[in-house]
């Protein structure tokens, strides 16, 4: 059964381990991140439920965009896609959940979540970020059908935590809970105009799958990229 926690203005809800293989991410974790300033923090991750969601918006994932990477297809793609950074001037600020039907609070009216893993981060009393990881679930496109792939649905990090290590984290924690899953992959969308999510992907071992540039018709010059990452042939982390 879950056990309650209170947190914020209302009790969440965490999952007390149920498979021997999952006991270990359902409990909390703690482990030493170094920040920018070179202070030591302990950060705490749990595995909270889909009740918590509302909290878990509050961090904001909205980011600013002042570099991109302008894809050019050569030779109608017979001779390759190139990316090369470009600096945005004025910059301009993207934000997920202000899109019309996004947003975490919205998702468990979309889709079955009972599959879905909730991974947040605290330190110092405080939300830092989170993950949610997606896994067999009916009508999520992104995860094509198979029972073997999970996908990283959102990443989110409160903006004076970014470049502090809790990233990688979560997204270790991610790979974790997809593999006792016995996920062989993990799977990400991003965009071109993130160029620092670009890089963590790129720098967490990810690599670059798929590239549609016409994914977006409301966004006609983003360009949608698609990250896969293998967890190894037994469902363990590579």
């Amino acid at each position: 059964m879950p056990t309650d926690y209170l947190l914020g203005p209302g009790p969440c809800r965490i999952f007390a381990g149920s498979a021997a293989q999952r006991a270990l991410l359902r409990a909390p974790r703690w482990v030493a991140v170094k920040r920018r300033e070179g202070h030591p923090m302990t950060l705490e991750l749990r595995e909270e439920s889909v009740s918590c969601l509302a909290e878990y918006a509050k961090v904001p994932i909205r980011f600013q965009v002042d570099r991109i990477y302008e894809v050019t297809v050569l030779d109608g793609g017979l001779g390759g896609v190139q990316f090369r950074k470009r600096s945005v001037n004025p910059p301009y600020t993207k934000d997920y959940d202000a899109i019309k039907g996004e947003g975490p609070t919205r998702w468990a009216k979309r889709w079955n979540m009972s599959n879905w893993g909730v991974l947040s981060a605290f330190a110092e009393g405080r939300r830092m970020g989170g993950a949610v990881v997606a896994f067999d679930t009916d009508g999520v496109n992104m995860l094509e059908g198979r029972r073997d792939l999970a996908v990283l649905w959102d990443l989110r990090i409160g903006p004076q935590y970014r470049h502090d290590g809790i990233g990688s984290q979560l997204f270790a924690a991610a790979e974790g809970w997809a593999a006792s899953r016995g996920c062989r992959q993990i799977k990400v969308e991003t965009q071109n105009i993130n160029y620092a999510a670009c890089r963590f992907y790129a720098k967490q071992g990810c690599v670059l799958g798929a590239i549609d540039r016409f994914a977006y018709a409301e966004y006609p010059d983003e360009v949608r990229l698609l990250w896969y990452k293998s967890l190894g042939r037994d469902g363990k982390r590579d």
